[in-house]
């Protein structure tokens, strides 16, 4: 069975506040995208795709693929507007896979306990992604603020990356919402597949590290753990 991985580090980080994009942010003198990379290139993984934006390919295969040394980057592509345009440019370019590991380059720690929860998820169940339930109580509101519902807080999960596949199924997924064309509220690979195929998503535990950058806050918190 052939693993392949596709890290998505084509976003801009708006809400980062900083003309540097988030994932090449240094956390310990190392760009955020070079934990994730590292992560996958010393896992049972077989090969990686990096998905850049737009003018950033070269870049990233110097000052990041070759400096570093990961080997099992094999294809470092353009990616898209939306997340799922870079999605679907990643799955188009993969030949002769098995399963998939779709990962926020922005997330920086998915240690190898992950990764193994991840592997053997997908190829018992096909579909699944990584989460951890919410330490906090959540409360729906509507438009004005106002609490309209509590839902049980143990049923209650904070979805992460990386969610993970077979390659056949989130191909087809992908082919279906391009046909479609309809991509309102469209976040994550997960919907993709559950929309899409109508196929349940089984989740997995992650790890409460296992965070997003996405806010000055996260840097020091990354930099915390590290």
């Amino acid at each position: 069975m052939k693993h392949t991985a596709i890290v998505l580090a084509a976003g801009k980080g708006s809400r980062m506040h900083s003309d540097v994009p988030k994932q090449f942010l240094l956390l310990a003198d190392r760009p955020v995208i070079y934990y994730a990379l590292r992560a996958f290139e010393e896992s049972f993984l077989d090969e990686v795709v990096l998905v850049t934006g737009e003018g950033q390919d070269a870049y990233c295969r110097k000052e990041i693929v070759e400096k570093y040394g990961f080997s099992k980057v094999k294809q470092i592509i353009p990616g898209g507007k939306e997340r799922y345009d870079s999605v679907y440019c990643a799955l188009r370019a993969v030949e002769d896979c098995d399963y998939i590991y779709i990962h926020d380059g922005a997330r920086p720690f998915p240690d190898e306990d992950i990764l193994i929860r991840a592997r053997q998820c997908v190829e018992e169940y096909g579909a699944c992604a990584a989460g951890m339930p919410t330490k906090d109580t959540i409360r729906i509101v509507d438009g004005q603020g106002v609490v309209k519902d509590t839902p049980e807080r143990k049923y209650v999960w904070q979805m992460q990356t990386p969610q993970a596949f077979s390659y056949r199924l989130i191909r087809t997924a992908y082919d279906r919402l391009f046909e479609k064309g309809d991509f309102e509220g469209i976040t994550d690979d997960a919907m993709v597949v559950e929309q899409m195929m109508s196929c349940p998503i089984r989740l997995f535990e992650g790890s409460y590290r296992n965070i997003k950058i996405t806010t000055p806050e996260d840097i020091r918190l990354a930099n915390a753990f590290l």
